[in-house]
């Protein structure tokens, strides 16, 4: 079994893997991309709409634009891509503590390659998520062909070419079950309706201005599609109405339809990371990290969709350059000292990272568990309020980012065993 050395191995060729990857290459190391498809750019290569970019760049790009100038950036590198390569196990179970000058072993398989081992000192996580389907929410009813996951339809009409049907409904008011509902009706089908089992939409607010009231598609809020229809091919749903969390089954309706597409959330691609050994948050299915992005495996750090679930891809790759950056500062030796614990407080449903230490600036990302105007964000260091943002509308579908900066906490450095709460009031 062939051996092939280097001091950084990332797994995932999208987004984020190509942005830490970058950061790492920026600062005169070797290192390695494994990607499962044809080529790098991941979920972006099937994101043929605009949005993209604003951030990163100061434009607006579609997704396949956005992956090529971070694949053209590669390119001109010598950093080593395996594309169509697997990554099938990694073992790393002793690298605990402090154990910077060990190499991981990274399992792979390629037909271009065959079985080989990558090792490094480094292993950044970037294999992004995967959506839920049918068999997570347990639909009752038959099961004909039509149903599809709202990412799976996408990539049938923006690569390959097909058209999943013609008769839409939408099940799940997410950015992709969104997007698909504008661009089903651009291909010419007719899309009946978008049912979300919240109160609210699940998408961003942009999304559901331009993809729903823009082309009159009505969005059912508090329903629940609660039997699926049909033989060989799905001929009808049943919509039911929730009242205080409870179905009204005298008001369910019926939508014939053709297609069924599941926009019902994404979840943290992570089956390599708990056969490792990584701690697992189960408030967002993303490894627990510390301020660094470095998972409680020494020397693996996670970054992106792998890590929680994003907004935007422009986040994804702030988040990712700077796990490449302190992947850079492990190969170093120049980590941060102690770190200390992240709590969540009120209304919120996770923070990341889990830790926060006082040497660096520290940015956080969280989710919140509540719909409000004129919120305001409120950070407590031993119960000494240190920071507070004013949030104009906070939803669980919009991601809030903020930073603490060094100057800032380096004033409470003096406190023992000092605690970091994060809460929305």
């Amino acid at each position: 079994m062939n051996e092939y050395h280097f001091d950084a191995v990332v797994i995932g060729g999208g987004a984020a893997g190509m942005a830490a990857a970058l950061e790492i290459k920026n600062n005169n190391y070797k290192v390695a991309i494994v990607e499962r498809e044809e080529c790098l750019g991941g979920i972006l290569l099937q994101c043929i709409h605009n949005g993209f970019g604003l951030h990163e760049f100061k434009e607006e790009l579609t997704g396949p634009e956005y992956a090529e100038r971070f694949s053209d950036m590669v390119d001109q590198t010598d950093i080593k891509v395996y594309l169509e390569t697997t990554v099938m196990d990694i073992k790393a179970e002793s690298y605990v503590g402090n154990t910077q000058g060990l190499e991981k072993e990274i399992y792979c398989y390629s037909a271009q390659y065959g079985v080989f081992v990558l090792k490094a000192r480094v292993i950044i996580l970037a294999m992004g998520c995967r959506e839920r389907n049918r068999g997570n929410i347990g639909i009752p009813g038959t099961r004909p062909a039509g149903v599809f996951t709202a990412g799976l339809a996408q990539r049938l009409v923006n690569i390959d070419g097909y058209l999943p049907g013609k008769d839409v409904v939408i099940i799940g008011s997410g950015d992709i079950g969104l997007i698909m509902a504008r661009r089903m009706t651009w291909a010419g089908c007719k899309v009946h309706a978008v049912i979300e089992i919240q109160p609210y939409p699940s998408g961003l607010t942009r999304n559901i201005v331009q993809c729903l009231n823009d082309f009159d598609i009505p969005l059912y809020l508090s329903h629940v599609v609660t039997e699926i229809s049909g033989k060989d091919r799905i001929e009808k749903v049943q919509v039911t109405p929730m009242i205080e969390g409870i179905y009204d089954y005298s008001k369910s309706f019926e939508i014939k339809c053709d297609t069924l597409l599941l926009s019902v959330g994404l979840v943290p691609e992570n089956e390599l990371s708990k056969e490792v050994g990584i701690s697992i948050n189960p408030m967002n299915n993303g490894p627990v990290v510390d301020s660094t992005m470095m998972t409680d495996v020494s020397g693996i750090f996670a970054c992106g969709n792998v890590l929680h679930v994003h907004d935007l891809v422009d986040y994804v790759t702030e988040e990712s350059r700077k796990a490449g950056r302190y992947g850079v500062y492990y190969l170093q030796q120049n980590f941060p000292g102690h770190q200390y614990k992240v709590k969540v407080g009120s209304n919120i449903r996770y923070v990341v990272p889990q830790k926060f230490n006082f040497r660096d600036h520290n940015q956080f990302y969280l989710r919140s568990m509540i719909v409000k105007n004129s919120a305001e964000l409120v950070v407590k260091l031993n119960n000494h309020v240190i920071f507070k943002k004013r949030q104009a509308h906070v939803q669980p579908s919009e991601m809030i980012s903020f930073t603490l900066k060094n100057d800032l906490l380096k004033q409470y450095q003096h406190l023992e065993d000092p605690v970091l709460e994060v809460s929305l009031v």
